[in-house]
């Protein structure tokens, strides 16, 4: 049976990952900053909890990220920790920093200092990218980082590169791009329009306000995108991989699905403020999956559409 230790459980994707890794047959480790408290609602949701031996750990403590490898021996890391909002990275620009950089430097010296032949993923993102390129960003395309979170996700995945080169680590980068469900926080403008036509739907509230509609981005289905995880520590070498669809789609095509959906026109129930605009913010965001394809064999097959269906469904 293999161990896999995945720091940053409780999120959307740790919660997937769990199920997946569970489902092959693994023993999963997890941890939390105090496992003790928290209250790891999306594990509850996917009705896994009592299956995954969860810890308390701080990416940001040394000593902590140590003994917990140590203790748990792992045959994978996955790295899914720190603060994951573009947003809020703006208000606190050095907890991200920290969180995301020094949070995965810890670890991959924990596994170099305690000479660990576990396989580690790191979590990286789009947001690295900026601006997407003609034909979409490929791991050979530059970064050009616009928001604190991004600065952090960049610096963590040169860290990852410099461990493999340095210390001859199986240490890997997924740059994945964005990728939704409904265990998503109410922060993340998908889920709060899903929510949003939703209340309107059942007469709660009379509209939902929104920032410019006009962004575009790479939109997946976050189950699927944690295969992609799995799959790169699974190679004979390890390597970085762009994970998307290929395929951008406004915000505001993503709202009038959402309202169609539910037999609603959106014009009547979106205001637009402001208030939700960005310091700096990538205009287009869009992936070239196909390094993912010919090597992992993997490949996205729910589309936006699809996407907020299921997300409509899962919230009811």
């Amino acid at each position: 049976m293999k161990r896999a230790l995945i720091f940053g459980v409780s999120g959307q994707d740790g919660s997937y990952l769990s199920r997946l890794l569970l489902n092959k047959g693994y023993e999963v480790h997890g941890t939390s900053r105090d496992a003790t408290v928290s209250s790891f609602v999306n594990l509850s949701k996917l009705k896994i909890k009592e299956h995954v031996h969860l810890h308390s750990m701080s990416p940001v403590d040394f000593r902590s990220v140590l003994q917990t490898i140590e203790i748990v021996e792992p045959d994978e890391i996955y790295n899914l920790a720190g603060q994951s909002s573009v947003g809020l990275s703006f208000e606190q620009p050095v907890e991200t920093l920290e969180s995301v950089a020094m949070g995965t430097l810890n670890m991959l010296e924990a596994i170099r200092f305690l000479g660990s032949k576990c396989r580690f993923y790191n979590a990286s993102s789009s947001e690295c990218f900026g601006e997407a390129e003609t034909g979409g960003s490929s791991e050979s395309s530059p970064f050009r980082p616009r928001s604190p979170y991004a600065v952090a996700k960049a610096t963590a995945f040169w860290e990852v590169s410099s461990y493999r080169e340095a210390y001859d680590l199986f240490a890997c980068s997924g740059i994945l791009f964005n990728h939704e469900s409904s265990l998503r926080p109410e922060r993340f403008v998908t889920k709060k329009i899903i929510k949003g036509a939703l209340d309107v739907k059942k007469g709660k509230i009379e509209s939902i306000s929104l920032g410019d509609l006009s962004v575009e981005r790479d939109w997946g289905w976050a189950p699927e995108y944690v295969e992609a995880m799995w799959l790169m520590l699974q190679q004979q070498q390890p390597d970085d991989f762009v994970i998307g669809t290929g395929v951008s789609n406004s915000i505001q095509e993503f709202v009038e699905l959402a309202f169609d959906h539910l037999g609603l026109n959106w014009k009547d129930h979106v205001k637009l403020s402001d208030g939700f605009k960005r310091p700096s913010d990538i205009r287009v965001s869009r992936a070239n999956p196909e390094k993912a394809f010919n090597v992992l064999g993997w490949k996205s097959t729910i589309d936006l559409d699809g996407i907020v269906k299921k997300m409509l469904e899962n919230e009811c």
